[in-house]
């Protein structure tokens, strides 16, 4: 008669596994999370191609035919007439993207020209105004243009055409403003002209046209008539438009997929951190059931089998938790395209299951788990008989021993220590650009990985020390607290398991939102110094500025906060060249909008005044200076000390070396009459910019102007594009960084569940001992809670350090900002995040009954 299968090793396992199916279910989550992880990227990745190839806009899906060019000459209009004469040619249009200079303004404006025919089938633009043009000097404007230029049907433009006899002089094209357009094409929102492409030939004086569009008529052959094109421009390139539009599509998906590529990284972090909690549950699993394994071992079990017994256990698990991960992912990127088409951001996605990809992450989860388990099976499978016997009723949390392991995580440490000092050795000057920044980043990223394995080889033995720091308030809360502390310091190998996974995520989170603050705030100082207002009123070369202009700024209700001030030139004395010609300001930080923005490397801002001079980063290191020292400066033969009151991170404002206060320029012996002045538009937006622009035009060309020169610096327009990049960084970074987040967290509560598990005999006395069901409830949430505390001290003692080192080698001159408020949030929110993590376990804990654990605990 054959044995029963539960007689053999693999027998007794699955048993076990069915017996206790909670415990699989607590292994298996991190491998699920994981697996979730990686496949739903795959269904992102998915999702975002579909939706970018169907909303693309490019080559009109009615060309038959792109002919293109790149002789200087061009497809001229005899060639492009050839063309469209074939016999099978339906219509054949030019395309010409060129653009101009703005006359007609004091304001310098720019317009991008763009030849469409304007309507049928091969037009890339809609009529929503007006006419399109039909005379030789019209144009039809985008709503871009109209909103910035303020521009209407019937307006007159003047655009500015290179002389061709003289390329310093330019020549003035008046036209007309027929009608207003919207653009159908994927793209940059420019202002933008458009016309037909004979009719923008002649009004840019071109030769002709370096691309043109064929639409061919029923019937016809499309290769027959390319090699007919061919031998009409026999330099021209034929392509068939489904070539050059699928070539477009995936243009745009890979500028698109930039964004995903940072997701690979993260994922990568994500399943990193699931093997961790993988492998940490597994030898908690395994080490309650040490009783089992230690009488399997008793009646003749080899090692050997135990271990392959284990890992086909944790194969079974992977594969299992594999298999749902994906499925969980695939239905969530089906419902994703229904829930975005209900607020309005429709997506689209194929409803086949991409099965290479599903099966590469089943299979992937499935060594992912046999990874995780395997260190675990044969530490569990060569623990002696007696031993075993010995331990499995007391429970174990193995000491924080072994010189090796504690040897390995010191060299970890030390040689992270050694790549970020040489980082910081190596760090340039301000103004340096022959910096390797790429190798220097990755340089810090192994350096990092190496800092967070010795956190993960030493954790056990930092959980006590920086427990007993952080739980000082903890032991007031009386015998709940002091039971909380002491049952994560009484397991200081778990608690490091499950800390550093949490550690490891708000390192991340941390060093990004720090990095990306300091880089804002660097953003905002750049844009701060190159244009301190919306536009620059300046006397070219006519010299300083008639004292009546800063009255006619002021005067005009759409203009605002309109400040004069003066450059001059001097002299200093370089210890290594001697002496140079240096640039001096008396615009004071605080008289523009933007001067919130200006921070100081030294000393402060806030100092400066009579005597006190401000230093940009590049001449306080050329001088070897910095906040407190002296400074000579030479003006009209005279020198002029000054005490260092701040030096800056970068360039100063406007490109000048040094700030000084108005009264000290003027005893330098600078002249009275400004030489600059900055103003802002009096309302906001391109409407408020285009009123404050003709506004400008009246003055300079008025009396008052007497000549000026103005330009516009675009503090309100481009910069708030980087602004909203960053932010967008910012926003994409942490979201993805939520990945590790979400699996420390459930490797929280995977590790309460099981602790609840192994510990009821404990709860069970603490409740014959009077101890009642909530406090048993709050000490399991407390020690939950202490998991996210640990691993928030952890996680931001590593990662702040690294945040100041990245930011000094992506760029030198940045202010490192520590966005203290965000960092909070995210500590509170991880604590607040694993103390709902331990709910579910601390209500089992709490409902444990004391004469059910005490007389019968496994």
């Amino acid at each position: 008669m054959s044995a029963p299968w539960r007689a053999g090793v693999l027998g007794s396992q699955v048993a076990e596994l069915l017996h206790r199916p909670g415990r699989s279910v607590a292994t298996g989550l991190s491998l699920l999370i994981a697996a979730f992880a990686v496949f739903g990227a795959v269904m992102a990745q998915q999702i975002l191609s579909a939706t970018v190839v169907e909303r693309f806009r490019g080559t009109p899906e009615a060309t038959s035919l792109v002919v293109t060019t790149e002789s200087d000459e061009g497809i001229d209009a005899a060639a492009l007439r050839a063309i469209g004469e074939l016999p099978s040619v339906a219509e054949a249009v030019a395309r010409i993207d060129d653009g101009a200079a703005l006359g007609g303004s004091a304001v310098s404006r720019y317009l991008q020209l763009s030849a469409d025919p304007g309507s049928g089938p091969l037009a890339t633009v809609r009529l929503v105004e007006g006419s399109y043009p039909v005379g030789p000097r019209a144009l039809a404007v985008n709503e871009e243009a109209a909103r910035e230029y303020g521009l209407a049907p019937g307006s007159r433009l003047t655009l500015l055409r290179p002389d061709p006899d003289d390329g310093a002089r330019t020549v003035p094209v008046p036209v007309e403003v027929s009608g207003i357009v919207r653009g159908e094409t994927t793209g940059s929102r420019v202002p933008t002209g458009y016309a037909t492409g004979p009719r923008l030939e002649r009004l840019l004086g071109l030769p002709g046209s370096f691309r043109v569009d064929v639409r061919t008529g029923p019937g016809a052959s499309v290769p027959d008539l390319a090699r007919r094109i061919r031998r009409l421009v026999p330099e021209a390139r034929v392509r068939p438009a489904g070539e050059v539009r699928d070539r477009e599509a995936q243009e745009a998906v890979a500028e698109a997929r930039d964004a995903l590529d940072l997701v690979s990284v993260f994922l990568t972090v994500a399943v990193g951190a699931a093997a961790l909690l993988a492998a940490s549950s597994f030898r908690i699993v395994f080490a309650r059931r040490v009783r089992q394994l230690a009488l399997l071992r008793a009646v003749g079990a080899t090692s050997r089998r135990l271990a392959a017994a284990l890992v086909a256990e944790g194969a079974a698990v992977g594969l299992v938790a594999g298999a749902a991960g994906v499925l969980a992912a695939w239905g969530c990127g089906l419902l994703a395209p229904l829930a975005a088409s209900r607020v309005g951001h429709p997506l689209s996605a194929s409803a086949d299951l991409p099965w290479t990809p599903a099966a590469l992450t089943v299979l992937g989860t499935v060594l992912l788990a046999v990874m995780a388990v395997l260190a675990p099976s044969l530490t569990a499978s060569r623990v002696s008989v007696l031993h075993a016997l010995r331990i499995a009723a007391a429970g174990d949390d193995r000491r924080a021993g072994g010189v090796a392991r504690t040897v390995l995580g010191l060299l970890c440490a030390a040689g992270a220590a050694v790549l970020a000092q040489r980082q910081y050795a190596g760090l340039p000057e301000p103004g340096s650009g022959d910096y390797d920044r790429f190798t220097a980043l990755t340089a810090l990223v192994v350096s990092g990985g190496l800092a967070f394995l010795s956190l993960v080889v030493l954790g056990r033995h930092l959980v006590r020390p920086v427990l007993a720091a952080v739980a000082v308030p903890l032991r007031r809360l009386g015998a709940v607290g002091r039971l909380a502390v002491a049952g994560v310091g009484g397991a200081p190998a778990r608690a490091a398991a499950v800390s550093v996974v949490v550690a490891l995520g708000v390192c991340l989170i941390g060093a990004t939102l720090t990095c990306l603050a300091s880089l804002s705030a660097y953003e905002r100082y750049q844009r701060a110094i190159t244009a301190p207002a919306d536009f620059s009123v300046t006397g070219g070369d006519t010299g300083p500025l008639p004292a009546a202009l800063v009255g006619a700024l002021k005067s005009r209700p759409e203009l605002a906060h309109a400040t004069a001030f003066r450059t001059a030139e001097a002299t200093v004395r370089d210890p290594a060249t001697g002496p140079g010609s240096v640039t001096v300001t008396d615009l004071a930080p605080d008289a523009v909008r933007s001067g919130g923005a200006l921070t100081a490397r030294t000393g402060s801002l806030d100092r400066l005044g009579p005597s006190r001079i401000v230093v940009d980063a590049e001449q306080a290191q050329r001088l070897g200076v910095c906040a407190g020292d002296r400074v000579s400066l030479g003006f009209g033969g005279r020198a002029h000390e000054f005490r260092v009151a701040a030096t800056l991170p970068g360039a100063g404002l406007y490109g000048a070396q040094f700030l000084v206060t108005a009264r000290d320029l003027t005893r330098m012996g600078a002249a009275p009459a400004p030489t600059e002045v900055v103003v802002d538009a009096a309302d906001p937006g391109p409407r408020g910019r285009a009123r404050a622009g003709r506004a400008l035009t009246d003055i300079v060309d008025g009396s008052a102007g007497g000549g000026g020169r103005i330009t516009v610096e675009g503090l309100g327009g481009p910069g708030d594009e980087g602004s909203d990049d960053l932010r967008t960084a910012a926003t994409t970074a942490v979201l993805l960084l939520g990945l590790t987040v979400v699996v420390a967290v459930a490797g929280v509560a995977t590790t309460a569940g099981l602790t609840v598990v192994e510990r009821r005999r404990e709860f069970g006395l603490l409740r014959a001992l009077g101890l009642s069901a909530s406090a048993v409830h709050r000490t399991v949430t407390l020690e939950c809670a202490l998991h996210g505390v640990l691993g928030g001290v952890l996680g931001l003692a590593l990662g702040l350090p690294y945040a100041w080192l990245v930011v000094r080698v992506a760029e030198v001159s940045a202010p490192f900002s520590v966005p203290v408020g965000q960092l909070s949030v995210v500590f509170g929110a991880l604590v607040l995040l694993t103390a709902v993590a331990g709910a579910l376990p601390a209500r089992r804990a709490s409902r444990t009954s004391p004469v059910v654990a005490v007389a019968g605990a496994e």
